[in-house]
């Protein structure tokens, strides 16, 4: 009896060394992999959130990573080809579109996103499905030289159409362009044509499109914008800005602060607008979100992180460290984003980005082979200020080759 119990003392020890203690293997278990990208600067909040979620839910455990921006989706790429994918992964809504086009991600359910702007969530769904949750936004606003635009006697414009009436005045009257408006960088020309209705193979090539172009063409060619826009992006444009040889920029808040520090008298002649809007009358933004692969072994659990790094406390605290615009509406409600004093440049220029994500609908959607149709649309730009055929001759291949890319 006694040799019997011995050897299955023996055989216990073997497997507690083989396959660990429960409560080990059970730690392990609810360890949830969260990857960011480009967050390390934020480590304290980062580490604050984790621990408070961690107390809050002592079951599971977050392991982060922060992931470099230029290697994000290449990571996530290889990882969810992968049967061991992180449990959530900060993207941005192109890339997790493309993946959610291919089967790769798990939907997440519409009824606990309640504490979301809904319009921002709306412009994450695929086929009518959210496979995202969103983290923060930005949206641009015009940053514009007050002296001047009080130098052309001219006022700030609120559409495109306004800002091609004043750009031959400003550029009499001051020297300087009106704006340098990087349209061949990333999807800047698309988000344009999209507040006009134009955002497929289908309205590419329609007169709403050709009016677009042809307002560019003009501006061109009629030297009122600089020769660069065909090929420069929003850095140049910032340059530019600083040095006074544009009157306004279109970007986000956080450009101000580079403002200050690196011209510090063009800052002291700067004010913020509303971005321009076009015939539809929505504004554009930029978005960061996190998708959970569905290969993840936790999605509940990085579901649940999810929304508690997105709620109304937490995104307040990483808005006022980093003055990215919340996707928490009853963040979006607190008056950090409705209110401002006169002498607060940044608070004023907040609050407008704020509040344009009211009314960004009909929000531009993320295709297959966005990067391709991108390049498509900025080649047609090129081609057509460069008057290198008639527009619709130009847009009307854009049209065939981006129905290619669709089949």
């Amino acid at each position: 009896m006694r040799k019997i119990v011995a050897v299955l003392i023996i055989i216990a020890l073997s497997l507690i060394a083989i396959f660990g203690r429960p409560h080990n293997n059970s730690s392990k278990e609810n360890e949830v992999i969260v990857w960011t990208l480009q967050m390390s600067d934020f480590s304290d909040y980062m580490n604050q959130v984790i621990s408070e979620f961690e107390k809050e839910n002592p079951q599971i455990k977050i392991k982060w990573i922060d992931v470099p921006f230029s290697e994000g989706e290449k990571r996530t790429l290889a990882s969810v080809l992968s049967d061991n994918p992180p449990d959530l992964i900060n993207l941005n809504p192109d890339f997790s579109a493309t993946l959610a086009q291919k089967g790769a991600l798990q939907e997440i359910d519409t009824k606990q996103t309640a504490q979301y702007n809904q319009e921002i969530l709306n412009s994450l769904k695929y086929n009518g499905k959210l496979y995202s949750i969103p983290w923060y936004a930005t949206s641009a606003v015009t940053i514009y030289n007050k002296k001047l635009i009080s130098k052309a006697g001219v006022k700030v414009p609120l559409t495109y159409e306004d800002a091609g009436k004043i750009a031959p005045v400003i550029r009499e009257k001051t020297g300087a362009y009106i704006f340098l408006p990087n349209i061949t960088e990333n999807d800047t020309m698309l988000k344009i044509l999209n507040k006009y209705g134009v955002n497929s193979a289908s309205t590419i090539n329609s007169e709403n499109s050709a009016y677009v172009f042809n307002f560019f063409k003009n501006l061109y060619a009629k030297d009122l914008i600089p020769k660069e826009s065909i090929t420069q992006t929003h850095r140049e444009a910032l340059e530019k800005y600083m040095s006074e040889n544009i009157v306004l920029f279109q970007a986000g808040a956080n450009f101000l602060n580079m403002i200050k520090e690196n011209a510090p008298s063009t800052y002291q002649n700067t004010d913020v607008a509303p971005q321009m809007i076009g015939k539809l009358g929505q504004n554009d933004f930029s978005l960061m979100n996190f998708i959970i692969p569905l290969k993840a072994k936790h999605k509940n659990e990085a579901l649940k992180f999810a929304l508690f790094l997105t709620n109304e406390k937490n995104q307040l605290e990483l808005a006022k460290l980093t003055n990215i615009i919340a996707t928490n509406q009853n963040a979006l409600n607190d008056n950090f984003y409705t209110k401002y004093s006169n002498d607060d440049l940044m608070a004023k220029a907040r609050v407008i980005s704020a509040k344009q994500l009211n009314k960004i609908e009909p929000a531009l959607k993320s295709e297959r082979n966005q990067k391709d149709i991108n390049n498509l649309i900025n080649t047609a730009v090129q081609e057509v200020l460069l008057n290198k055929a008639p527009t619709i001759k130009i847009l009307n291949k854009v049209s065939n080759d981006w129905k290619i890319l669709n089949e």
